[in-house]
């Protein structure tokens, strides 16, 4: 017979031997998988890592996926930490693109505010639209994982909408698309790759200053308190809908981010919702779970899964496997590390 015996307050080895073990499984179960394409598993992973972590330009593709999957991340582990269920950091991404895209195309801005300008925007953005959640959480208990994921699809059809009409190019024939944006409105990429260095910086310096901002600040304690007993922070005279508020603002506002460095730093220009994203607010949920709601975790989390990420388009080019093989195993480690909770939190137990 099988016992669960809860633990208050599980260890960090137990945390981090659970999920470590959560991940082995999970790439247990995705080998399966490849047998039942067709495909030796152990062929497979070789085939992803020399794809990916063997040479530079392998390396530069996970860094081009990663940075992305950072900054959304970092926001998403302390949203989740606060207890605020953010699935909609993909249309917070699109928000953060489509302000950056007005500001680049519309905004006869000085070219050195140009930049700082789109970035700000594009936070702003992403932060007001997680906001609209947050608000009908606090004041009408509306669920915020339903506003957040049908949030999505409204700034999918907003984005479709401004480029196939009022934002649509000038000498677009068959496509949608913008304009590209003026030159002083790209951002400076690392040579000979897609990555935009600012904004990979902007992510890991915003993955130290919230980690930081989590254990010393005044702002982190209250986070921690709400989010691990509501109750017991009102009874200490801590707003709740305030910390509700501010977590909304900093993981939108870092999904925003995330969308000024796809538009400025990869397309140059505003596209279909697709090709801006390959669905990293879907996957920064996975980058922020494995973190348990540390930033900084964020800094070996993102890279893991944007070998990952990297990892399926080798699959998909050198093994001629299914161009969904990528999702199916993203989703094969997010079952394993949602089941993986039982055992971080109880202790199992053999007999009567």
């Amino acid at each position: 017979m099988i016992r669960f015996i809860p633990i208050a307050n599980p260890a960090r080895g137990r945390v981090a031997w659970v999920t470590l073990g959560a991940l082995v499984f999970a790439l247990l179960v995705a080998g399966l998988i490849f047998l039942a394409a067709g495909t030796n598993p152990f062929e497979a992973y070789s085939a992803m890592l020399q794809g990916t972590v063997a040479d530079w330009s392998g390396w530069s593709e996970v860094l081009r996926r990663a940075t992305p999957l950072l900054l959304i991340g970092v926001g998403l582990s302390l949203a989740f930490r606060a207890q605020f269920f953010n699935i909609g950091a993909e249309g917070q991404l699109l928000l953060g693109a489509i302000a950056a895209g007005g500001i680049a195309l519309f905004t006869p801005l000085p070219p050195l505010v140009m930049l700082p300008t789109m970035f700000v925007g594009g936070a702003l953005a992403g932060g007001l639209w997680a906001l609209i959640a947050a608000f009908l959480k606090t004041r009408l208990r509306v669920n915020e994982i339903l506003t957040t994921l049908m949030l999505n699809y409204v700034a999918t059809y907003l984005l479709i909408y401004l480029i196939n009409g009022p934002w649509k190019g000038k000498n677009v024939r068959g496509f949608i698309y913008t304009d590209d944006f003026p030159g002083f409105a790209q951002l400076p990429t690392l040579p000979g790759t897609q990555v935009g260095w600012p904004t990979l910086l902007l992510g890991v310096l915003l993955a130290v200053a919230l980690q930081w901002f989590l254990g010393r600040s005044t702002g982190g304690y209250e986070l921690r308190v709400a989010g691990e007993n509501p109750e017991a922070a009102r009874y200490a005279g801590i707003s709740v809908s305030s910390v509700l508020f501010r977590m909304a603002l900093i993981t939108g506002g870092a999904a925003g981010l995330a969308g000024v460095g796809e538009v400025a730093g990869i397309h140059h220009k505003l596209l279909e919702p697709a090709q801006i994203s390959s669905g990293y607010g879907f996957t920064a949920v996975i980058v922020a779970w494995l973190a348990r709601g540390n930033p900084a975790l964020c800094l070996i989390t993102a890279p893991l899964m944007g070998i990952i990420l990297a990892g399926g388009d080798v699959l998909k080019i050198n093994l001629n496997l299914p161009f969904r093989i990528t999702d199916v195993f993203s989703g094969v480690i997010l079952m394993c590390l949602i089941g993986s909770e039982v055992f971080v939190r109880n202790r199992v137990k053999w007999g009567r």
